[in-house]
């Protein structure tokens, strides 16, 4: 399933430990839920010896979480994140990233990712191998310019996130086409995208 069901979009999610630690981790069983009101999900497993990660721990604990969207000039850094550090260091400070303070919850968001949810936990799902979290999101913060506060419509000419192809794979949104409606009408020019 989990190389079958692609591309599926990344939630680098932070989270802030007990010990004041900030955690760090990508989760690729991750979406959008709804938007009215605005719902993410990000699911995360169990460790082998059932353990919990310290997303889940961090998360069933402070009810808070933040989750952003990593574009490529941050993907090597996102993918760092999912290495096994210790819970007293943060993959923030260990793979380059910068904290900056949050609107509404106590996790940073991550300057560099282009956009960031700050979340709290409206319900949580458990299965016998995952956790899975469903957030309302109380805040959204975006690059300078990415959105378009007039309109409301997204600048995709600058957004390229990534997304997970399975196993250690990812892929772009570069390669992109437009289509048109069911009727013939165009679909919008506003984005450098070729048609199909």
């Amino acid at each position: 399933m989990a190389s079958l069901i692609v591309p599926r979009p990344i939630a680098l999610v932070t989270t802030l430990g007990a010990n004041g630690v900030v955690n760090a981790a990508p989760f690729s069983m991750f979406n959008m839920v709804g938007e009215d009101p605005p719902l993410v999900m990000i699911s995360v497993n169990r460790l082998k010896d059932g353990r919990l990660k310290d997303t889940a721990d961090n998360i069933l604990k402070s009810g808070e979480f933040v989750v952003h969207l990593p574009d490529e000039a941050m993907a090597q850094q996102m993918h760092d994140c999912g290495h096994a550090f210790p819970s007293d260091v943060s993959e923030l400070t260990a793979v380059g990233l910068t904290p900056v303070a949050s609107h509404t919850v106590r996790p940073p968001r991550i300057a560099q990712a282009p956009v960031a949810f700050e979340c709290i936990l409206h319900e949580t799902m458990q299965t016998p191998s995952r956790y899975v979290f469903f957030g309302a999101i109380k805040w959204m913060a975006a690059r300078p310019g990415l959105i378009d506060t007039e309109a409301w419509r997204v600048n995709l000419r600058d957004y390229s996130p990534v997304a997970r192809f399975g196993a250690s794979f990812y892929i772009r949104c570069g390669d992109r086409f437009a289509m048109s409606d069911a009727q013939g009408a165009p679909a919008p020019t506003d984005t450098p995208i070729d048609r199909m």
